[in-house]
């Protein structure tokens, strides 16, 4: 059953960033693009994280350290230890019928799911641009791996000390105006994935974001991750949504809620 975590043996720890790690399985979880797993570590705590590359005898999940859990994965799991991994779950994201070419943009740790898509995308003849966004040249995630794919890749860092200086969404700005784009595909920082799904749906064009909320259960049976109006849940009808979608909902980009439900300002 998926919903019973499965012992993976941990085969390889890349440090890609400073706060980030992506620990690599010998699995075929058979995920779609935008899915996620809950990784489980003993005693501890259980985390939804998003499936970066993946193929018929390797999974990859890039794992930043953003919590009392990710900190103790990075802090004491070594290469040969196991972790408990369940799923796939969640919903997917989709390439437009007939779809030529298609920007995905990760900021931050939200890269992994774009990797996914890329991957995904460009075996299917997509063209892919990848814009990546990140506080400094060292944040950059993945750059080598999207290249593999054959993607365009744009950079965008805080401090300018890799490609464009500001924010990714005016990289996204300027494609926009210089390409023509079948569909945008974002997950990172909620307000970058407002500004995205804004632009996309300006211009017509077929947008997606990957949100992230405080996960329990992970397959849609506590109710923890519902969001407010729709009471949608992120781990069953997220957590890609389309962009019109998502903006129509009142915390998209203000605030979420923690362990307890109670709402945290972004």
């Amino acid at each position: 059953m998926a919903y019973l975590p499965v012992a993976l043996k941990v085969e390889e720890i890349r440090q890609d960033s400073p706060n980030l790690k992506t620990y690599v399985f010998k699995r075929n979880l058979r995920a779609k693009p935008g899915q996620f797993v809950m990784v489980w570590v003993p005693g501890v705590d259980e985390v939804p994280m998003s499936i970066g590359w993946q193929d018929e005898e390797e999974v990859h999940i890039g794992i930043a350290d953003a919590g009392d859990c990710t900190h103790l994965l990075h802090e004491k799991i070594k290469v040969g230890d196991k972790l408990g991994i369940r799923g796939p779950y969640g919903s997917v994201f989709n390439l437009p019928e007939g779809a030529k070419k298609i920007v995905v943009i990760g900021g931050g740790y939200g890269t992994p799911p774009m990797l996914s898509l890329a991957q995904d995308a460009t075996a299917k003849g997509i063209e892919v641009i990848a814009i990546i966004g990140a506080r400094s040249k060292d944040y950059i995630i993945y750059e080598d791996w999207f290249k593999k794919l054959g993607c365009e890749v744009k950079l965008s860092t805080d401090d300018g000390s890799a490609g464009h200086k500001g924010y990714s969404t005016e990289v996204l700005e300027k494609v926009l105006e210089e390409e023509k784009i079948d569909g945008i595909y974002t997950c990172g920082p909620e307000l970058m994935m407002v500004n995205v799904a804004k632009q996309g749906v300006a211009k017509d064009i077929y947008t997606e974001v990957s949100l992230e909320r405080y996960m329990k259960c992970g397959f849609g049976a506590c109710g923890q991750c519902c969001m407010d109006n729709t009471g949608i849940r992120i781990c069953k009808e997220g957590p890609v949504l389309e962009a019109k979608y998502a903006l129509e909902h009142p915390e998209f980009g203000k605030y979420t809620r923690g362990p307890e439900g109670i709402i945290e300002e972004m």
